[in-house]
């Protein structure tokens, strides 16, 4: 993989958004946008339609008063920041860019009406779109047997799971054990189970727990993201703190007793286990049908759901066509990323254009490794021929071109601080 240094890494990130914020030229004014999901993905793509033309109405519909970001919220887990850090408000959207914002869920959609019903404090309601964009991130696939996620969380959607997950972690001492999961990709922010790893395992050696270990069982067959520098944190760093053990699917789960069984590991009353099940699109988006793996497949151009033109899907809930092992992933960075494209591609159609091909995609990411220092990773997608594992071309979607990870070097301090100047740029981008 090629590397690139820490600051082009910064410079390249920066650059992607300021590109972003340059408005198409004209874009027709009156039309309605409903917009279901707040995450990084729906508040970038209200606030984007709304800065790039502030004469189409936006309507925000989020059942949650704020937005608790994934990104960072290891680091709550760890207790190295409060909750206060990573609440997100819409504030901003609503009164600097004026979208409107619905505390609410979505029911259902009417593709064919163009309206979809939503449940609030004050009862249902019925909003009529010309666009709609869905953006309602995961819901999990529970595990076999008994999975309580209020014995074992996941802490895969941030919020009280994270506090949860928090106040477990602080009961351990001396030899226990945190036992966790990681399911088969595609799942949310590939690197993100391996820093818990990483985190949890900082948190034991900070807090002197002689002979406390973390656990991990992973699904896939090896580490998904960040390998070079998640093997030596694991292998160097945290060792005899870190056991990883790959090809362990989930046989069954028994909350009560924080028990496991695995094709590879059993692990019985482990002190905390914390369950990452399998992910498929939020209910709401796969409504409108899903691939095998449960995601709602799009056409990248538009992020469009086949056969409607004017509904979108984006963010986690979406499935992007890719070359064979170069999947699109799931992240708060590329939802934000796609986001700017779905929007172009509203408004260009609001106006009667055919939408973009020109069009680029990226993903970046820090993975703290300890309480000093982080990993950094960083990807772009570009539109056109998208290839099948024997290098043929098997159609048109987002092609991966490999920018680098953070050689060994740059897993440091200055890392680690410029980890939060990307996650504020980020929250910026999509939520002021």
């Amino acid at each position: 993989m090629q590397t690139l240094n820490r600051r082009k890494f910064l410079s390249l990130t920066a650059a992607a958004a300021g590109a972003a914020a340059l408005p198409p030229q004209s874009r027709a004014v009156g039309a309605r946008v409903v917009v279901l999901g707040g995450g990084f993905g729906g508040a970038s793509v209200a606030r984007y339609l709304r800065m790039w033309n502030p004469g189409v109405a936006v309507t925000l519909v989020e059942p949650n008063a704020t937005h608790v970001s994934c990104i960072l919220s290891n680091l709550v887990v760890t207790g190295l920041l409060s909750m206060n850090r990573i609440n997100l408000s819409y504030t901003a959207l609503r009164n600097n860019r004026g979208v409107q914002v619905v505390q609410g869920r979505a029911l259902g959609i009417d593709t064919g009406g163009n309206r979809v019903t939503v449940s609030t404090a004050n009862g249902n309601v019925t909003l009529g779109y010309d666009h709609l964009v869905v953006a309602p991130g995961i819901d999990f696939v529970p595990p076999p047997g008994n999975w309580n996620p209020s014995l074992t969380p996941h802490a895969w959607q941030a919020g009280p799971q994270t506090t949860l997950l928090r106040n477990q972690l602080a009961t351990l001492g001396n030899n226990d054990r945190f036992v966790m999961t990681i399911p088969k990709s595609p799942y949310r922010c590939p690197p993100g189970p391996y820093e818990r790893a990483c985190m949890v395992a900082d948190y034991l050696k900070r807090k002197g727990r002689t002979g406390a270990t973390v656990t991990v069982l992973d699904a896939n067959p090896s580490i998904q993201a960040e390998p070079e520098a998640f093997t030596r944190a694991f292998n160097v760093t945290h060792a005899g703190r870190i056991l990883y053990v790959p090809n362990a699917v989930v046989q069954s789960v028994d909350s009560a007793s924080r028990s496991i069984v695995t094709s590879a590991m059993s692990v019985s009353n482990a002190k905390v286990l914390n369950i990452i099940p399998a992910h498929r699109a939020g209910a709401i988006g796969a409504s409108l049908g899903v691939n095998a793996g449960g995601f709602v497949p799009v056409d990248p151009l538009t992020y469009a759901v086949s056969g409607v033109a004017n509904v979108h899907v984006i963010g986690d809930a979406c499935a992007v066509p890719a070359s064979d092992g170069k999947a699109v992933p799931k992240s708060g960075h590329m939802a934000n990323s796609e986001a700017k494209v779905c929007a172009d591609a509203i408004l260009r159609a609001l106006n009667g254009e055919q939408p973009d091909t020109n069009i680029a995609t990226s993903s970046a990411c820090y993975s703290p490794i300890t309480s000093r220092s982080a990993s950094w990773l960083s990807a772009n997608f570009i539109y056109g021929d998208i290839y099948d594992a024997n290098g043929g071309i098997k159609g048109k979607g987002m092609h991966r071109v490999d920018l680098g990870e953070a050689p060994a070097g740059e897993v440091n301090q200055d890392s680690y601080q410029d980890m939060f100047t990307w996650a504020d740029s980020l929250f910026y981008d999509s939520f002021a």
